[in-house]
């Protein structure tokens, strides 16, 4: 880990972790694909693309969960306890500094005790199995297009960094920034290093990636179908909503910011976009079902 205050960015697989000088903790993980051609046609340009429901159908842990559910890691039953909870959140709309704490707790609970490597393999197959064919094409032709043009692409996740630099490579991008979890002797402990990768915290971590990697915020472009968003969005020069939720399409439309939305009918109103909340919810019962799972392992 660099020392605190000092940012550093490699194209490896290894996560460089940064600690600004206001203690904000920020993950970066590049893919080490060499996706921009050495004469970008606009430098200092990139491009910044939230994951759920802006990239991917849905929340990548919630297929990241089916995938463990289908390995026997916790039951169905789990899952559509979390599916209830998910709708109810969808509808409430509401996302507490309460709710948020205990997000915050639950978030990686389920990966404690886990090797770094097995979740990443996990993550790779349950990647092609549940989630390659609900990569929206829209979106994956937006960032192809910043791609074609020079600039780099980056993710920006909730998930654990290393789950999003899978999400990056798998799609040719550059990278990914995500949500730092602790790691010890290659296991993850359960705990968050700094905070959830979420709302304000995405526009900071752009910002010090920008800093680092030379970027001008004002020619950079950001994509989110989340008003939690907006403070990610408003950072950069080229803000546009994605398959967006009614408070960021209200939003967009006061500040005439382009959107774009690749669903549609009833296909839209199917769409879940689960919150950091519902999210939260769904670790807490992954992780019931795999202190069931190793219950029924040591009898």
């Amino acid at each position: 880990m660099p020392p605190e205050g000092v940012l550093a960015v490699t194209r490896t697989r290894r996560v460089t972790i940064s600690t600004d000088t206001a203690g904000h903790t920020t993950g970066w993980a590049a893919t080490g694909l060499d996706a921009a051609p050495s004469e970008p046609v606009e430098p200092g340009a990139a491009a910044f693309f939230d994951l759920d429901n802006t990239m991917l159908r849905g929340a990548s842990i919630y297929w990241l969960a089916r995938g463990l559910a289908a390995r026997n890691y916790f039951t169905t039953s789990d899952l559509a306890r979390f599916a209830w909870r998910q709708a109810r959140f969808r509808l409430l709309a509401t996302e507490h500094a309460a709710d948020m704490s205990h997000a915050r707790e639950a978030a990686l609970a389920f990966v404690a005790g886990w090797r770094v490597d097995d979740v990443e393999r996990l993550t790779e197959e349950i990647f092609d199995e549940l989630m390659a064919h609900r990569i929206w094409p829209g979106s994956r032709a937006l960032a192809e297009t910043h791609l074609d043009a020079g600039q780099r692409v980056w993710l920006v996740t909730a998930a654990p960094v290393e789950i999003g630099r899978i999400f990056a490579h798998r799609l040719g991008l550059t990278g990914a920034i995500g949500t730092v979890a602790e790691v010890i002797d290659g296991a993850y402990t359960g705990r968050l290093v700094g905070e959830l990768m979420h709302g304000p915290a995405k526009a900071e971590a752009v910002g010090q990636l920008a800093a680092v990697e030379g970027l001008e915020l004002a020619r950079c472009s950001a994509y989110s179908d989340s008003a939690n968003d907006i403070p990610m969005l408003s950072s950069v020069g080229h803000p546009i909503a994605v398959n967006p939720d009614s408070a960021l399409r209200r939003h967009a439309r006061e500040r005439g910011w382009e959107i774009h939305d690749f669903r549609t009918g009833r296909k839209a109103a199917r769409i879940a976009v689960p919150s950091t909340v519902a999210a939260g919810f769904l670790a807490g019962a992954v992780t019931a079902g795999l202190a069931m799972r190793r219950r029924w392992t040591a009898g």
